[in-house]
């Protein structure tokens, strides 16, 4: 495949007019493909057969990519070595409405002659007049296929032959071809389209690649086709069966997709077989959630907690992986505050590892004393799948029963995509009785959510551990609730919080088909369960009352006469207990006010007797 990086010519000191990678290499095969200056390809033709033979040779020894450029007159202006699975080429001129005059030759070292992802952002992007790829076995060529910019659509876009035999690809007249499109480049108003096309592909059932789709909505990507193979096993070459990816691939050239995702999470050694055959980025839903993850993630710490899950993800996939990790890759997986780490070497990402999660500990110190600041009182954690509607349940109730004496906070995002919300935040509520409580909205939880995102958001998480009352939001209009109550209590469960008092809070109840609701309740009819609508308020003071009942009430009544000559007392009442009234008196300040018992000893003197 071709990477788009613009080296200097190696010269080795013998004036071999090599580029890239030449290191250990003999001086003797360095001498074959310097020679390849000295061949004339036919104008009309991609190559030659003595130039598919010496770098054919060459690969087979080296089992190394090797890379010709050649111009419209048919001369060599450009021999590259690259690795076994990537070659670099010198910097190509790029023209408005043109193509660049440049076709480029080179060895795929695995036998597989397909083009892949990058070989195809490489024709687009330098706009070659053409790219062909030779498939070169231990026994020599096997095929070759070519590459075409076309247009569809108005947006440039790339053409794939089928694998020819070396005869068929000689005799292919490429300047008829080249001439054909640069007419269409100079006729048609080309838009650039950097948009990100894909096609899913999934082995467990409509529901989860449906999810599947819309993670990659909230990722900005169109999902033109949906792939389902029923599989026992996954095969742990392609994931699904050698045929099936065949068949992705051609669907793929038929939609126009550039990037294919995986339901589950793949090995490195998936993603580049995958997009070897397939000739498109391919990336896992670990990835897709990560890149979610980094775009959504607005506070230092959550910035810290998704970098720390992307080097955990791609720490042990550094070797090998496919187009994900190139520079020209961009989208999916190439987005957000770990991307700069990406090709940097294993011991450095280590390092980093070790420092961010250092910072993640100091920042739980910080988390540990605001805790210890309302100690005192009682703590509500709104868990739930992602998008059940909990940033809005948390918004409505800070909107309803919000302390007068608060003043109002920012409301937190919400909106109908997956993980809308990554920062945690914690508001005082008023509850029907007058206590005051806090309201802790959390990150949804989502089946095959990436076991390194639970542990780099466990800081985060411990709101939950150290709640007196869970609030577990269903979405209550979803076909797949049932599913998905089973999938956050599995997370609760490895938080170790499964045995807290738990409310089950059956949300959008105004969308939901009445069957739905009942099959719920009836399933879960062990724990107390209550029908609301966020968003339309409705049964929201039944929930306040709910709440009030699950929570053990302490707060006392007392009377207090506070002396005129100790107002500090009165004043530390208002801060720290409910007021219910007040009223000025000869002998001092009147107080009656709902107390815990830290302010009941600490002003125990004062009472009324």
């Amino acid at each position: 495949m071709i990477i788009i990086r613009f080296d200097e010519k190696i010269n080795d000191g013998d004036d071999f007019m090599i580029y890239g990678n030449i290191e250990g290499v003999r001086n003797s095969i360095l001498e074959k493909l310097d020679g390849v200056y000295d061949i004339k390809v036919p104008k009309d033709s991609i190559c030659n057969e003595e130039l598919i033979r010496i770098i054919s040779e060459a690969t087979i020894y080296l089992n190394r990519e090797v890379s010709v450029a050649v111009n419209r007159k048919g001369a060599v202006v450009a021999v590259a070595v690259g690795d076994s699975s990537t070659v670099e080429m010198p910097e190509i001129d790029v023209k408005e409405k043109k193509l660049c005059g440049i076709r480029i030759i080179h060895t795929h070292p695995n036998g597989n002659s397909r083009l892949s992802a990058i070989d195809m952002s490489a024709l687009l992007k330098l706009k070659l007049d053409c790219i062909a790829a030779i498939g070169v076995c231990d026994t020599g060529c096997t095929d070759i296929t070519l590459g075409f910019c076309g247009i569809e659509n108005d947006i440039l876009a790339g053409e794939m032959t089928r694998p020819l035999m070396i005869e068929q690809a000689i005799q292919y007249n490429v300047l008829d071809k080249i001439k054909y499109v640069e007419n269409l480049l100079k006729n048609e108003e080309i838009i650039d389209d950097d948009s990100e096309r894909a096609i899913l592909v999934g082995v467990d059932n409509e529901d989860s690649i449906d999810e599947l789709g819309e993670l990659a909505k909230a990722c900005n990507v169109k999902v033109m086709e949906k792939v389902l193979q029923k599989r026992s096993s996954i095969d742990t070459t392609f994931y699904v069966g050698k045929g099936k990816v065949e068949e992705i691939g051609l669907l793929r050239q038929g939609c126009g997709a550039n990037v294919v995702i995986f339901d589950d999470e793949l090995s490195a050694s998936q993603v580049r077989n995958l997009e070897e055959n397939i000739g498109a980025k391919v990336i896992d839903r670990t990835t897709l959630i990560l890149d979610i993850f980094a775009t959504r993630a607005r506070s230092r710490e959550s910035k810290i907690q998704v970098e720390l899950a992307q080097l955990k993800y791609r720490l042990p996939r550094l070797s090998g992986l496919g187009t994900v990790l190139s520079r020209t890759g961009g989208g999916i997986g190439t987005r957000g505050p770990g991307e700069k780490k990406l090709e940097v070497d294993k011991r450095r990402i280590r390092e980093k590892i070790y420092d961010l999660g250092n910072e993640l500990k100091k920042i739980k110190l910080v988390r540990e004393t605001q805790r210890e600041r309302r100690n005192n009182i009682p703590k509500v954690a709104l868990v739930g799948y992602t998008n059940a509607g909990k940033s809005t349940l948390r918004n409505k109730l800070c909107e309803i029963a919000m302390p007068k004496e608060v003043a109002e906070k920012e409301k937190v995002f919400e909106a109908d995509m997956l993980f809308a919300t990554l920062d945690i935040t914690t508001r005082a509520i008023e509850l029907p009785d007058s206590r005051i409580i806090t309201v802790t909205d959390t990150v949804g939880f989502i089946k095959k959510l990436p076991h390194d995102l639970v542990e780099a958001f466990k800081s985060t998480l411990e709101e939950v551990t150290y709640a007196d009352l869970l609030l577990h939001v269903v979405d209550a209009s979803s076909s797949t609730a049932e599913e998905q109550i089973d999938a956050v209590n599995n997370v609760l469960m490895q938080l170790g919080v499964k045995d807290k008092p738990i409310m089950l809070v059956l949300n959008k109840i105004d969308q939901a088909p009445e069957e739905y609701i009942k099959s719920i309740q009836e399933k879960y009819k062990d724990i107390n369960t209550i029908n609301i609508s966020a968003k339309q308020e409705i049964n929201m003071d039944l929930l306040l009352d709910e709440i009030s009942k699950s929570l053990p009430y302490t707060l006392k009544k007392v009377e207090y006469i506070v002396p005129y000559s100790e107002q500090s007392i009165a004043a530390f009442l208002h801060r720290n207990a409910k007021v219910e009234s007040e009223e000025y008196k000869d002998e001092g300040t009147y107080i009656s006010a709902l107390v815990d018992d830290e302010v009941y000893n600490k002003c125990e003197k004062y009472m009324m007797k």
